[in-house]
């Protein structure tokens, strides 16, 4: 389920979604605030350009808003039915878990986004 070939190998390792043999991203790690969204422009693997067209990730910020939506219940679950806090400890679990995971859901967002057009072709991998 989560093998390299997969959509959620791509999605959820932040790969290239031809190949799925670099990230693609500048920075793996997306804690670091001035370079979350940085991208290569292309796969060094198979060259797969990421931006198919201008303003093409324009499209991901609808994806994040179901994301946001996902974190935002999971925090609501946990922090009220699982551990019975309050309304308010609630409300402040779940805005800090969507200010905590900010990065994460951009992130996220993007890579379901073009994994939505693009898909794995094993002849492009590397071995």
């Amino acid at each position: 389920m989560f093998k390299k070939g997969s959509k959620l190998y791509s999605i959820l390792r932040g790969t290239c979604p031809k190949c799925h043999s670099e990230s693609m991203y500048v920075n793996k790690n997306p804690y670091v605030l001035t370079e979350v969204l940085d991208m290569h422009e292309r796969c060094s693997c198979c060259k797969t350009k990421y931006k198919i067209e201008p303003s093409f990730f324009y499209g991901a910020m609808y994806v994040s808003y179901a994301v946001g939506i996902a974190f935002a219940v999971a925090a609501f679950v946990i922090s009220f039915l699982v551990f019975k806090a309050s309304i308010h400890i609630v409300f402040a679990s779940i805005v800090g878990t969507l200010v905590a995971f900010l990065p994460v859901i951009l992130r996220l967002s993007r890579n379901i986004w073009i994994n939505f057009f693009m898909h794995y072709d094993k002849s492009l991998a590397r071995k």
